[in-house]
């Protein structure tokens, strides 16, 4: 047919294409006719059995459901890539497009009431309390100023990076990457080689070092909100997290102090001695706004007034809409009571939070039939994944460990561990009891592997926003996999022989 509209339809008849009106409307209904076939086609792919249409049954799915998710994950990866400029100025409509591609086929195949159910689940359920938290420690430590004379050298890189690493579970992985990620980068900006610092910074202090307490890392957040104890994780995972904080610290004073060598034979020769680091935190109001934070999570957690509200099917508790609303409130007193000039000064800008908020609505819009397919079990498309867990006697912890941590990866780490959690039976008694050793591998696998890629855990994708804005050159997403991959992989292996192997 001719590229001009109407003109030389085959499938029309002479007579509708003799007037304008006619032609344009034959060649909507043949264009509707080309659309149609493929579209059909897919719908016969990916349609469910008619028996299980009420509801969305993860049994029903078939794989092609997890197309948009893989779709996603491959724009975030490819896009900054491959066009940097057309994704920093559309990020978000690429992820509105995937998104859309994950929820609008359910409205079309069951109903719009399920696919608002679905929608609306995956935001109040887990999307909004999330980004709340994070948003929060955004602001909150963002308002904090860490200034001083501090250069980035071996012994200074490691002295921050082991500093985060320990604080990491008590003000957060988001708290402690924003008060240290910005005097990291100012430390090192003079430095040829400084994306290493970055990778490591994200391993240690976004990832491992949140390992110890339910307000270190979202999964086990969402571990303590199903009744683990607030201190179980302390005294299960301490030898476990120092063991591999310890080695991929050494690895970093390694790794450091060759870049750091090289940094230096381009140096002048004349070059004046590193003046003494005099260092001054401003912005202590902040510091009582942290506390604030973690005050409102646990009481939060203990106090049941038994009041929910019911909203397209998603129970949602008093306890959290307050604890939401208290730490948004939080957010806003940080930035009435912190001086402009200090945000200023830290480079601060709602960019990073905005890109993350709204690359993980599209990730968590994506997520939706993957997660019904994973809770499905072995009936699922993805039954495959259960079936390799041995649970005839008791559950094989190194399936947990590895099948836990590599989804985390991919699928962000607090919904994973709620999967596996799930998997394992969801009583938090007998886990924490029987099945010890299972959700301590549940609870390793999302924390320590939610570092292998930039989305596997929100911070990591927050502090990579803000090191290319302060114009660290960071790897790409296969990039970074690759070097997190040869950072954690030895700490890895080793425990899984010393702690799970059985």
């Amino acid at each position: 047919p001719s590229p001009l509209r109407g003109e030389g339809v085959p499938s029309c008849p002479n007579q509708i294409q003799s007037s304008a009106q006619g032609r344009a409307v034959c060649y909507d209904s043949c264009v509707m006719q080309q659309i149609r076939v493929p579209f059909l086609v897919f719908l016969a792919i990916v349609a469910p059995d008619i028996a299980h249409a009420a509801a969305l049954d993860g049994a029903a799915l078939r794989w092609p459901w997890a197309l948009p998710f893989i779709g996603i994950l491959l724009t975030i990866a490819a896009g900054p890539l491959l066009f940097p400029r057309l994704w920093h100025d559309h990020y978000g409509k690429f992820a509105f497009a995937w998104g859309a591609l994950a929820i609008v086929p359910i409205a079309a195949l069951y109903d719009v009431p399920t696919a608002t159910a679905a929608f609306v689940h995956a935001v109040l359920a887990e999307y909004l309390s999330f980004i709340v938290l994070l948003f929060t420690l955004y602001v909150v430590a963002g308002g904090i100023l860490v200034t001083g004379e501090l250069r980035g050298t071996p012994l200074t890189n490691s002295a921050i990076l082991a500093f985060g690493t320990l604080i990491a579970s008590i003000v957060g992985t988001t708290g402690a990457a924003m008060i240290l990620i910005r005097p990291l980068i100012r430390a090192n900006a003079n430095r040829l080689h400084n994306a290493h610092v970055v990778v490591f910074f994200i391993i240690l202090v976004a990832n491992v070092g949140g390992a110890l307490s339910p307000l270190g890392d979202p999964p086990l957040f969402v571990g303590f909100l199903r009744g683990v104890e607030f201190f179980w994780t302390t005294q299960h995972l301490w030898l476990q997290t120092a063991i591999l904080a310890a080695i991929v610290l050494l690895m970093f004073v390694v790794v450091d102090i060759w870049f750091h060598r090289k940094d230096r034979q381009v140096t002048l020769i004349g070059e004046p001695p590193l003046p003494p680091a005099k260092l001054r935190v401003q912005g202590n109001i902040n510091f009582l706004l942290l506390g604030g934070v973690i005050a409102t999570i646990l009481i939060a957690s203990q106090w049941k007034p038994g009041v929910a509200y019911d909203i397209f099917g998603t129970t949602v508790q008093l306890q959290e809409l307050i604890r939401d609303g208290t730490l948004v409130a939080l957010a806003i007193l940080s930035l009435a009571l912190t001086p402009n000039e200090h945000r200023e000064t830290n480079g601060f800008t709602w960019e990073p939070i905005r890109e993350v908020a709204i690359l993980f609505a599209g990730i968590f819009a994506c997520i939706v039939p993957v997660l019904a397919m994973l809770q499905a079990g072995k009936a699922g498309a993805f039954g495959w994944l259960p079936a390799l867990i041995d649970d005839s006697v008791l559950p094989n912890e190194v399936a947990y460990f590895w099948l836990t941590g590599l989804l985390s990866a991919f699928l962000d780490n607090a919904p994973t561990y709620l999967v596996f959690f799930e998997l394992a039976g969801g009583d938090a008694n007998v886990l924490m009891g029987k099945l010890a050793p299972t959700l301590a591998a549940i609870s390793m696998g999302a924390v320590y592997m939610g570092a292998l890629t930039y989305i596997g855990n929100a911070p990591n994708l927050m502090i990579y926003a803000i090191a290319e804005e302060r114009g660290v050159r960071m790897p790409s997403f296969v990039g970074y996999l690759l070097w997190a991959s040869l950072i954690l992989l030895p700490g890895l292996l080793l425990l899984t022989f010393v702690f799970l192997w059985s």
